[in-house]
């Protein structure tokens, strides 16, 4: 199998949150695996590689809102193509919300998004600043919110069902439209949620001929996160089976 090819894009930029770990939590699950990976840093056109196996993309301060969606426009279309060809993206917090239809602001201004993901980001009535536990498909997922802004327009394509928290608010999270993810969840998301770092790894690794198979090494690790979710769960009062 070839080596894998991971992008971590605006990672200087996008990274308010330690997001741009997510890029590397990727890369080191796969060495632990037995596979080569490589993360590239792209922050424009230049940058990109010929192939690609994962995107990562991470958020950054409303200050740089118009800056970042600026960088972003000319890498839009090969996001989009990379995306309708079922490469895994991750996409957090604003970095998410600028791939969408557009941001307003508390202010009633809007900065116009880049259209790759339906729906649109919106502002909320006060800031999500606390502990995130959304019940999804890939297992409960944990993780903290740190946003002003909900997300609508794509409430039949969410990542899961808040547990409690905020998320796009309606008491759902994140977005999930083919072979990409947005979410709210920071820690880095994929650091504190191991399957959810799995089925984006696997999905890699299936698309560059392997098959991707959780070391013991990773498993080892994987044990201190679950405990870590554990004490998150136990300290919100929250049942097993919500």
């Amino acid at each position: 199998m070839r080596a894998l090819t991971i992008l971590s894009v605006l990672p200087e930029l996008l990274d308010t949150n330690g997001d741009a770990a997510n890029a590397r939590v990727l890369a080191q699950r796969a060495r632990w695996a037995g596979f080569e990976a490589t993360i590239v840093p792209v922050s424009s056109l230049d940058d990109l590689p010929s192939r690609v196996d994962a995107i990562v993309i991470g958020s950054g301060n409303d200050s740089d809102l118009v800056a970042a969606r600026d960088l972003l426009a000319p890498l839009v279309n090969a996001l989009r193509g990379w995306t309708t060809a079922g490469v895994p993206v991750l996409a957090v917090g604003t970095g998410w919300e600028l791939l969408s239809w557009g941001v307003e602001l508390a202010d009633g201004s809007v900065v116009d998004g880049l259209g790759l993901v339906a729906g649109r980001a919106v502002p909320l009535a006060e800031r999500a600043t606390d502990d995130l536990v959304v019940e999804s498909g890939f297992g409960r997922l944990v993780g903290f919110e740190n946003h002003a802004r909900g997300y609508v327009g794509a409430e039949a394509s969410t990542l899961g069902r808040v547990l409690t928290g905020v998320g796009n608010g309606a008491k759902t999270e994140g977005l999930r439209m083919g072979s990409f993810l947005g979410t709210h969840l920071h820690g880095p998301v994929l650091a504190r949620n191991p399957g959810l770092a799995d089925h984006i790894l696997s999905a890699a690794v299936t698309r560059a001929g392997g098959v991707y198979v959780r070391s013991e090494r990773a498993a080892a690790v994987d044990a201190i996160a679950d405990a870590a979710t554990a004490v998150v769960v136990s300290s919100l009062s929250l049942a097993a089976d919500a």
